[in-house]
């Protein structure tokens, strides 16, 4: 199978993508064609079910910009159902030791590798007869770094095989580490972001993170290759409340 966005995290550059919520193919669509690497449907924290997520998918255009699921648990039956239906690959929330990696691993490869059923429907028609052969390979698994512990136990997360990236969740992070309201400037908590890309990079692995417009370029200054910008929520509201302040100050002279 075809994963360009695995592909191009393969040869060191920057892949970014954006979350996505709304479930509608329509806004899939129209987002898979502007040059995003990757759309991320998000099933941990979004009301998207596999039937919505798989015509999702279904709607993105060209061969550029991957389906990537965050699944609701590191759940061997939730991550081989999202497989299943076409996605290029998994982000998987609250990996916090290596066992629980090497869990998340398993979910999504083929044995002797890992313990993910054979019956990949949707996914073996697009990715073609060595969809199976070459699934275990070419998937991509990415692990939520959303915790102290998992900050505290980054080398060991990422020295699994099989771990493809390790993506930070900084808002439940800071969550984990300090509570509400979160310490968004604490040196403790800035640190946990160079101790991640540290391990990365001993690991020869990227790391990357959920950013905003405003944030972004400071990830990939700092070296986070697999991040996602905003999300489709924003980009709605912010295009609309921008075009309403025109409308409004136009109508207002």
């Amino acid at each position: 199978m075809h994963n360009p966005v695995k592909e191009k995290l393969a040869s060191g550059q920057v892949a970014v993508g954006t979350f996505v919520g709304i479930g509608h193919p329509d806004v899939t669509e129209r987002l898979s064609i502007i040059g995003f690497d990757w759309l991320l449907l998000d099933g941990e924290h979004g009301p998207l079910g596999f039937e919505t997520m798989q015509a999702m998918m279904q709607s993105m255009r060209g061969d550029s910009c991957s389906p990537i699921v965050r699944v609701q648990w590191n759940d061997p039956v939730v991550i081989k159902r999202s497989l299943d239906i076409g996605a290029h690959g998994v982000l998987i929330p609250w990996v916090n030791n290596k066992e629980e990696a090497e869990a998340a691993v398993a979910a999504c490869k083929y044995p002797p590798q890992g313990i993910r059923g054979c019956g990949p429907r949707r996914a073996a028609l697009i990715g073609g007869r060595d969809y199976i052969a070459t699934a275990n390979e070419s998937l991509l698994v990415a692990v939520q770094i959303e915790t102290a512990t998992a900050v505290d136990n980054i080398a060991d997360i990422l020295a699994v095989d099989g771990v493809d990236v390790a993506y930070i969740g900084p808002v439940d992070l800071c969550m984990s580490m300090f509570g509400v309201p979160g310490k968004w400037d604490d040196p403790a908590y800035l640190q946990a972001f160079d101790t991640v890309l540290e391990a990365a990079a001993k690991a020869g692995k990227p790391a990357g993170m959920y950013c905003s417009s405003g944030n972004i370029a400071w990830a990939i200054e700092k070296g986070f290759k697999f991040n996602s910008v905003d999300s489709d929520d924003a980009f709605l509201l912010t295009a609309a409340r921008a075009a309403l302040v025109k409308a409004r100050d136009a109508a207002n002279k």
